[in-house]
């Protein structure tokens, strides 16, 4: 068995070639056959709006498109990975590579190494491109696929912690220091002990906190209401926190949801689902670095005893697995039954594990 880890250059080049070729030939097949077919359905609903033609049918394809790509990358990378292992053991040189001295790790070594610039590339696009239309057309469908409305940063029934305070506002009008809070409830605690239930008609942004206007205070131990004026409540809530709305993981990229968590944090808001699709936007690109491992047992064993089909259906089968525990993982994450971290990177390392433990015991 040789030292290195890779193959020679030569090999190692056209390993990598001949698979990255495969994967972006599977790829544009699946874009293409899957977006003519969402098409299918979507494209009813996009002309009934008045006005509406082929610029909206064109706009939504480039919306529509990323999303779909980054949805089956690493499905391709499993398929490219089967029909590159599958084509190069039928051809007998997967045999002729073992037989030069070569391991069936230094063999799979320059497919991991390009699925790792896939990981990449894939992370990047999924960033900048797929979070910005997966957006874009969401509020697009919100309104029928008509105009997309100006967001003023109005928001409704929104409750923000206070220390040990709650604070809920019926109506949230402009953003930064000019926002507006209509119907302010504050409800004052101490320990968990409701004490009082401050209510006012309007809060403006003054200093660290919000001015009230018109303020009533029902003082709970002595059951009795008062008119308290204008008082200025909700100390170093900023404004941010009050024009949070729901926040939807798929249309950020991962600092934007990362800072967007940390907002909700500061607000009292829970966060345990949208940590779990922070760390999700990591390992999903990474699950490419695995295809080539768990689809490696189509590449190895006689081509002529007529098992190479069935080898090739243990690939998929087992990338198949990985993406049904993957999915499995996150929507328990969702329900607060795994830790947002667990969630995101258990299967990964599972089938990482898996994978290993079937390319040693069948090959090494």
């Amino acid at each position: 068995m040789q030292a290195q880890f890779l193959p020679s250059r030569t090999v190692s080049l056209y390993l990598a070639r001949l698979f990255l070729v495969r994967t972006v030939a599977i790829i544009a097949a699946l874009v293409l056959v899957l977006q003519a077919l969402d098409l299918l359905s979507e494209s009813g609903n996009i002309l009934a709006h008045p006005g509406n033609g082929d610029a909206e049918i064109w706009r939504y394809i480039s919306l529509r498109s990323p999303q779909i790509m980054a949805r089956f990358l690493p499905f391709s990378v499993l398929l490219a990975t089967i029909f590159t292992l599958a084509t190069l053991n039928s051809n007998s040189e997967v045999t002729a590579m073992k037989a030069s001295g070569l391991s069936a790790h230094q063999v799979l070594a320059p497919l991991i190494i390009a699925s790792l610039g896939v990981a990449v590339l894939s992370f990047v696009f999924n960033d900048r491109v797929v979070s910005r239309a997966t957006a874009t057309l969401n509020q697009w469908r919100k309104v029928d696929y008509a105009a997309i409305p100006i967001d003023h940063g109005d928001r409704v029934r929104v409750w923000v912690r206070d220390g040990d305070d709650l604070v809920e506002v019926g109506q949230v009008q402009g953003r930064g220091n000019a926002a507006l809070l209509t119907d302010v409830t504050v409800f004052d605690r101490d320990g968990g002990k409701l004490l009082s239930v401050l209510h006012a008609p309007h809060a403006r942004r003054d200093g660290a906190g919000w001015r009230t206007d018109k303020a009533t205070r029902f003082d709970v131990a002595s059951g009795k209401l008062s008119d308290i004026g204008s008082v200025i409540v909700a100390r170093g809530v900023r404004p941010d926190q009050f024009t949070l709305s729901n926040v939807d993981p798929a249309g950020l990229s991962f600092f934007a949801l990362r800072t967007a968590i940390g907002d909700l944090a500061d607000a009292g808001r829970p966060t345990k689902a949208l940590e779990g699709s922070m760390w999700h936007k990591i390992s999903e690109p990474l699950s490419s670095i695995l295809m080539p491992l768990l689809g490696a047992v189509a590449g190895f064993g006689l081509a002529r005893s007529g098992k190479l089909f069935v080898r090739a259906v243990i690939g998929m089968m087992l990338g198949f697995a990985y993406f049904v525990a993957d999915n499995f993982a996150l929507s328990m994450g969702n329900l607060g039954a795994y830790p947002p971290f667990l969630a995101a990177w258990a299967p990964f390392l599972l089938f990482m594990l898996i994978g290993e433990v079937v390319l040693i015991r069948t090959e090494e």
